[in-house]
């Protein structure tokens, strides 16, 4: 492996930190690299993988105003790029605004998602209003660019996908976008969504392969609403009024607090995607859905698969102190997270529901080419009980009803894990991640048969440093970039 120190941040943390999201598998990482040619360490690497593997990822560059949260860290994308046997690996900071005034200022400026608006020196981006725009929640390539984008809304900002060259703002984000925009790798369009505490406080709209802006068309809201994702079909989109939600007498003093009102429907809004047309609004029990998995047309019928949140707002334990909150409310098994499905009748007006599995898990992911089209398989993500953090993969069969498990050894944790298909089959090709081991002090790109996760990653390759824990990523083919 041949590596390249590009550049590197002073490390401007406290000395003694023992923020959990700071330490241990969310260290920051402070240097970018070029490395090429990967050293494989075990397995072998397929000839017949062919494209781009994107992690974001939460980074802190300075210290924080008052407390830190994990989604309040600036972004960072790891690329691993695949091809002829080969691999290749860049990290990149994303240069917001917001990072590149607090690095000219050598201070924070903006106080994070758990502080009040009113904490930050100056005026900020998004739904929120005095918040970073940090852009490290999602990425996503879309008409040969890399897109990252932050789940507070903010601006979409591209970077070229393979040597994560910064391509600054995308020119058709326009008043912003949240994170969680939607590839349809069948036409190349990308569906955004956009949210804020004025009215019609939801916005949906449409951006061309070609990355033109085609429409933005508002879906009025009973008040201001926290949606994180979004689900699709060929003709629809799936919106959603979930009653969890910033508190009304909260926000009229300037605090951002959210509530979970057990009072009021799940709420299911379909509408065109091209725009046109009057939303059919369908109402389910109450919960909080962090993630879709998939949306099919069939029939009359909209299929709409997500993850139903048991606990959307569970109570801190004292038992673990100051750090109680930030513990609890990312812990994907004290919120009660399982795979659920709805269906929307679009005749009758009618929703049913019903559990798909028992078992806890999130962060999904499907065959490139399968949103918004029939599908069998998901691949998502495995967390322990606690902090934020993910401990192994899991294949879900939604014919069959069944599972194949992977878990790493206690210390090691892997990233969100997209499928890159090579064939016909569904689950032909691979799934793939990025794996920090906290006791080795090392991280390397794993990648498993999509066909038997159960067996353990086929092949391991190095990576030049351990990389922070974060969110979300992507799998883009050659043809997409």
């Amino acid at each position: 492996m041949k590596v390249t120190e590009v550049s590197r941040q002073p490390n401007r943390l406290p000395a003694d930190d023992d923020h959990p999201y700071r330490t241990g598998a969310w260290q920051p990482q402070l240097a970018e690299f070029d490395a090429d040619d990967l050293d494989v360490l075990e397995g072998t690497l397929p000839a017949d993988l062919d494209g781009v593997y994107l992690r974001n990822t939460e980074n802190p560059v300075l210290p924080a105003l008052g407390r830190y949260h994990p989604f309040d860290g600036d972004g960072m994308v790891h690329a691993v790029r695949f091809g002829g046997g080969r691999a290749s690996y860049r990290n990149r900071f994303v240069r917001t605004q917001g990072l590149a005034a607090e690095l000219e200022a050598g201070e924070p400026l903006w106080a994070g998602i758990i502080e009040p608006q009113s904490a930050s020196k100056r005026d900020g981006w998004g739904a929120r209003g005095r918040m970073k725009d940090a852009s490290s929640t999602d990425v996503i390539v879309h008409g040969g660019r890399a897109i990252t984008t932050f789940y507070q809304c903010g601006d979409a900002y591209a970077m070229d996908p393979a040597s994560l060259e910064q391509q600054g703002v995308a020119a058709w984000s326009g008043p912003g976008i949240s994170a969680h925009p939607k590839l349809d790798p069948a036409t190349g369009e990308l569906i955004t969504f956009r949210y804020s505490t004025e009215a019609p406080y939801l916005w949906y709209g449409l951006v061309d392969k070609h990355g033109q802006r085609v429409h933005e068309t508002a879906v009025p809201l009973p008040g201001p609403r926290l949606p994180h994702d979004i689900a699709f079909t060929e003709h629809y989109v799936i919106l959603n009024d979930l009653p969890l939600f910033w508190d009304a007498g909260g926000l009229a003093k300037g605090v951002h607090r959210a509530k979970f009102r057990a009072d009021l429907p799940s709420r299911f809004a379909v509408v065109p995607r091209d725009g046109k047309g009057e939303a059919l609004w369908f109402e389910a029990a109450p919960t909080f859905v962090l993630h879709w998995i998939n949306a099919v047309e069939q029939g009359d019928e909209i299929v709409l698969d997500g993850y139903f949140q048991g606990d959307p707002l569970p109570r801190p334990d004292a038992a673990d102190g100051v750090w109680g909150p930030l513990k609890k409310l990312v812990d994907v098994h004290a919120l009660q997270a399982r795979p659920h499905r709805w269906r929307l009748n679009l005749k009758t007006g009618a929703c049913t529901e019903e559990r798909l599995f028992d078992a806890i898990s999130e962060f999904p992911s499907l065959n490139y080419t399968r949103p918004g089209k029939p599908y069998r398989y998901a691949w998502s993500m495995t967390s322990p009980p606690g902090w934020f953090l993910f401990d192994g993969l899991v294949r879900l069969d939604l014919e069959t009803g069944t599972e194949q498990r992977f878990k790493y050894p206690t210390g090691v944790y892997a990233s969100e894990s997209p499928m890159a298909p090579t064939g016909t089959e569904e689950d032909e090709g691979y799934v793939l991640t990025l794996v920090s081991d906290v006791p080795r002090d090392t991280s390397e790109c794993h990648i498993f048969d999509a066909a038997h996760i159960d067996a353990g990653p086929i092949c391991r390759l190095a990576l030049p440093a351990r990389i922070s824990s974060g969110t979300h990523a992507c799998w883009a083919p050659a043809s997409a970039l």
